[in-house]
């Protein structure tokens, strides 16, 4: 079984490409899970689909024919050419792709170092995926371990503290633009708002939505119809956008020209306000966020190398757990295997009667004495070797030369259930 995760981020995957590769719903990451699954040798997989990146988390038993798979489905059903798909793609396999899940879920990939949401974010799409029936046991272990790991990240250095999101970059760059004094601004950075003194309109086309959050935010917060968007951006000089919509919500012909200068910020993926709409509108998208957050990025160095070290020894923890789940199994099927072929032939030899019945037990226990003298060594050494990184292709290599079959054995029966991670 290999791991292997397939990614487009915003380092290495422009706009563009990633509205283009977003998916729209929920069901559109059902669907094309259900179909990369059904590949015989796919095991699980799930979709990380955030403003910031696309990237498909799988286990299966074929690495390369995994990649390609990846690459075709999403070139058939988002629209892009597979070779352009290809060329921005990064590959992540097996302890590459570990070490890079564990750094995605710790937020020392994310677009503003230690922003809180995407481990939850991680978290909710593994959800839908099991949910799903597309993942489960392999991805589960992975995961779990890399929901540790973001924990230790956050309590072992200062990461986290004063907690910067693209929401809250957002609103810092807001204040500088205005001057420090803050009008109504917009839904997806409420509580940053809030905190910084402003009052909040909220606009949502379904309305209770709107209503159950400014219940939650409490004061200075009020909700208008979603018909009224057009007189509200236009009545306004700062506005806040981040919804699902396929298409923009604010079309150029919606703006009219003012006496105000307005600043727009558009943290949606697809766009939710349409090219440059002029009319003395200055649009902050997400890719401008990453050049604001990079003062932020520089204090937060020295921690991001702490961090990066909590995240090495995770993965090496992960791996050598990983193994010694799979090791018991193999050394205890051999066992059984010795056993049963022990039985077969001493009953195949009272049969032909080259043994009295009376030794039978004897004979039984002699042979099965010196098996065991004979795998103790042997055993020792898998054992010794599962604790390696490259330990897995002994384990594997056994397996074959043995016929061993372990995929229906639960192999937390071998290991204390409270060493091991729940996500």
């Amino acid at each position: 079984m290999h791991y292997q995760v397939v990614s487009f981020n915003y380092k290495h995957c422009d706009l563009k490409q990633r509205e283009a590769l977003a998916f729209k719903n929920e069901e559109e990451i059902r669907e094309f899970l259900r179909t990369l699954v059904a590949f015989d040798f796919m095991i699980e997989a799930f979709v990380i689909n955030t403003c910031n990146r696309v990237e498909v988390v799988t286990a299966s038993r074929d690495n390369f024919a995994t990649f390609h798979a990846v690459l075709g489905l999403l070139s058939r059903s988002r629209g892009v050419n597979f070779y352009e798909l290809e060329k921005s793609a990064r590959r992540y396999e097996d302890e590459e792709a570990v070490h890079h899940l564990f750094t995605v879920v710790s937020s020392l990939d994310s677009l503003v170092i230690g922003e809180a949401q995407i481990t939850g974010q991680v978290k909710q799409a593994f959800k839908l995926s099991y949910d799903n029936a597309t993942a489960g046991r392999e991805l589960n272990r992975v995961l779990s371990y890399a929901v540790k790991c973001a924990a230790e990240v956050r309590n072992a250095t200062n990461i986290s503290e004063n907690p910067i999101s693209i929401a809250s970059v957002a609103v810092a760059q807001a204040i500088e633009e205005v001057g420090g004094s803050l009008a109504e601004m917009g839904r997806l950075a409420a509580k940053h708002l809030l905190r910084a003194g402003a009052d909040v309109v909220l606009l949502s086309r379904t309305r209770a939505t709107a209503e159950a959050l400014a219940e939650e935010l409490g004061e200075n917060v009020r909700v208008e119809e979603f018909g009224k968007l057009e007189r509200i951006i236009n009545r306004y000089r700062l506005l806040f956008t981040a919804t699902a919509s396929p298409e923009p919500i604010i079309t150029r012909s919606m703006v009219e020209e003012k006496p105000i200068r307005r600043v727009w910020f558009d943290m949606a993926i697809p766009r939710d306000i349409e090219g440059d709409v002029e009319c003395d509108v200055k649009i902050y998208r997400i890719d401008d966020l990453q050049e604001i957050s990079k003062n932020n990025h520089a204090l937060r160095q020295e921690q991001a190398l702490r961090a990066q070290e909590i995240v090495e020894r995770y993965c090496d923890d992960f791996y050598r757990w990983l193994q010694a789940l799979s090791v018991e199994p193999v050394i205890k099927q051999m066992r059984l295997d010795i056993q049963r072929t022990v039985e077969e032939e001493v009953a195949r030899a009272l049969r032909k009667g080259y043994i009295p019945e009376e030794s039978a037990e004897n004979v039984r226990y002699l042979v099965a004495q010196a098996f065991d003298k004979y795998l103790h060594q042997p055993t020792r050494n898998l054992r010794l070797a599962s604790k390696e990184s490259e330990g897995s292709r002994a384990i594997d290599a056994i397996r074959q030369i043995f016929a061993i079959d372990t995929s229906d054995v639960d192999p937390k029966q071998y290991k204390s259930p409270s060493k091991e991670p729940q996500s």
